[in-house]
């Protein structure tokens, strides 16, 4: 894997943009999880989905469309698309609708133990932190 491919950086520039003036809990800039989580994975693929996971919830409504234009690869843009919950949607039944994607489980596996870092976890609502717990658990088949 080259992690200084072209279509990577395209991945990182888009979600550097969407997530430009963006702050997690902890007032840090939110662009550092999307980076970790693709720090996270070792298949150029995942990575890019990693870097995007958060991408088309939290950007513009054509979002989706851009990553479509940049990533014409349907593994790409279906692992996307599974990682974006739908507005209305449960968060349970969104995290089913992951498990379908094997690229999308991974990256929300590798998202959620991001999440759950002892410096990210401590200024999470307990209830935040047992639907991320239930959520692993259910992406792991437990």
């Amino acid at each position: 894997m080259n992690p200084h491919s072209a279509d990577l950086c395209m991945a990182i520039i888009i979600a550097a943009s969407v997530h430009e003036n963006q702050v997690d809990k902890a007032g840090a800039p939110y662009i550092l999880h999307p980076l970790r989580v693709m720090l996270a994975m070792q298949a150029e693929k995942d990575r890019i989905v990693a870097v995007l996971h958060d991408t088309v919830e939290d950007g513009p409504p054509d979002t989706m469309e851009v990553v479509k234009r940049w990533f014409p690869d349907a593994e790409i843009v279906l692992a996307v698309e599974a990682l974006t919950r739908r507005p209305g949607e449960a968060y349970t039944d969104f995290i089913a609708r992951v498990k379908l994607n094997p690229m999308a489980t991974r990256v929300k596996l590798a998202d959620i133990a991001d999440n759950l870092c002892p410096s990210r976890a401590a200024s999470l609502p307990d209830s935040l932190r047992q639907r991320y717990e239930a959520a692993r658990l259910q992406l792991q088949g437990a």
